[in-house]
């Protein structure tokens, strides 16, 4: 398993940017997938991002494709959510998480790690 903390989180306008990093603690971090999730009340959690465990893989919802970028820093053992274009319903607490044994993982059940989330609030 990894432990993962998640920062970066805060209030920004609708339009502006933000970079949201993802600290793992074990050295098997390299070896694992991660995603980004988020979160609003009364929704299912989804996947935003997801990359493999080189970086050579990426995967992107539709709603956020050409606005977030996803990357990771196997030696820092960091994944970073950069955001940019940010419109309301990008509103949500955000996730990171790990998983052990897929190249991309979409589903929720396939990720075994999880931080406990940052909120992002985009205002008008």
């Amino acid at each position: 398993q990894v432990q993962l903390v998640e920062s970066g989180g805060g209030l920004v306008q609708a339009g502006g940017s933000l970079r949201l990093s993802c600290a793992a603690s074990r050295h098997t971090f390299s070896s694992e997938a991660m995603g980004w999730f988020r979160q609003t009340p009364g929704k299912e959690r989804e996947l935003v991002a997801a990359i493999s465990s080189t970086g050579l893989g990426k995967y992107y919802a539709d709603s956020v494709k050409g606005r977030f970028t996803i990357s990771r820093d196997n030696v820092k053992k960091t994944v970073y959510l950069q955001m940019s274009s940010l419109k309301l319903e990008d509103t949500a607490v955000y996730y990171c998480a790990a998983a052990t044994g897929y190249y991309l993982p979409r589903e929720v059940k396939d990720f075994g790690s999880w931080g406990q989330g940052t909120q992002v609030t985009v205002s008008s």
